[in-house]
């Protein structure tokens, strides 16, 4: 049987509780081992009901646990730092929900606890595990839709609860944060380099003072990126890539379903009746459970992980510029 990380896993945020962890309990390479709550009851009783052998009433309890190798860190944003931080003095390995930082200068700060302590960070975005993001670089590259010039995306949600951490901006709320930072990071991994400047539209909730609607225009030197996210918007979720020769659309690009089957469209001819179109099928999976296997084995096997901390400071000057450009109303280069 093939080693398994053994993990802790700070707090019982619904990510984690909901789709995380139980997607982990089926990895090849993972173990969920312990998890902690500042609330005790509560952390013994999601033990309880997903089968986690431990459960504790602090973090600090669980990143003194000598038979935990990694902790997954689903905290509110203006958390992740100070407590991967803190994992990692304790030896532990770190898989860290996104955004890794609210700032670059957070997480540029990082790059020097990584080299310190030797440990592996690693900041969670689940696309990079999935088969069909992986499919659609490989398309790119071999390039099926020619020269890529433009990466379209889409993502919203309807979210007015004030007690929701999301809407609240001290913790890091707000839609750029918890879902543009995915539209950026589509665009940044197809064209396969760095935006050099941005210019954002941002209209924020009156009450709140989160964004609740933002658009973008990213600046690639192969092209451009335009995206809107929005946490007040009916849901709804598509990214585009279209080049000289073709496009390639993906069904549903960042919630894929784990009970059927994902889904690529491929148009090569550019008819509007959209008789040219292709599908390609991906088998039923669970893409928190291939981020945490790729995470494991990066770990196991002292590679690389599926998202490096210098991924994680592009992705981060990218947010900072647009939120400057929100204030601003101008053009920002982007500059990690």
């Amino acid at each position: 049987m093939a080693r398994k990380i053994r993990l802790g896993v700070l707090s019982t945020a619904n990510i984690a509780v909901k789709k995380v962890i139980p997607a982990m309990q089926q990895g090849e390479f993972t173990t969920v081992t312990a998890i902690a709550s500042r609330d005790l009851a509560r952390a013994r009783e999601v033990a309880a009901r997903l089968g986690i052998p431990t459960a504790y009433g602090s973090y600090e309890e669980l990143l003194a646990d000598p038979d935990i190798d990694a902790v997954y860190n689903p905290l509110p944003n203006h958390l992740h730092v100070p407590l991967t931080v803190k994992a990692a003095e304790a030896g532990k390995h770190v898989l860290c929900e996104k955004p890794i930082s609210l700032t670059v200068a957070e997480a540029r700060g990082l790059l020097e606890v990584r080299a310190r302590t030797g440990v592996k960070i690693s900041e969670a975005f689940m696309i990079r595990s999935a088969r069909q993001w992986q499919r659609v670089r490989e398309l790119i590259a071999q390039g099926r839709i020619g020269r890529l010039l433009a990466v379209n995306a889409h993502f919203s949600y309807f979210n007015i609860d004030p007690a929701n951490i999301r809407n609240h901006p001290e913790m890091g709320g707000g839609g750029i944060y918890d879902i543009g930072c995915y539209c950026i990071q589509s665009a940044r991994l197809a064209f396969d380099q760095e935006p050099k400047r941005v210019v954002a539209l941002v209209e924020r909730d009156p009450g709140m003072r989160t964004d609740r609607l933002a658009s973008a225009i990213l600046d690639f030197p192969a092209g451009q990126a335009i995206f809107t996210c929005g946490t007040q918007m009916i849901p709804y979720q598509r990214v585009h890539f279209l080049g000289t020769e073709g496009r390639i659309e993906i069904e549903i690009p960042f919630n894929a379903p784990n009970d059927r089957p994902t889904r690529l469209f491929i148009d090569s001819t550019g008819d509007l009746a959209y008789s040219g179109i292709a599908t390609e099928s991906f088998p039923i999976a669970d893409q928190y459970t291939l981020q945490g296997d790729a995470f494991a084995r990066a770990v196991i096997d002292n590679s690389e992980v599926p998202v490096p901390l210098e991924d994680s400071i592009a992705n981060m000057a990218v947010i900072q510029a647009i939120l400057r450009s929100g204030d601003s109303g101008h053009w920002e280069p982007v500059a990690p």
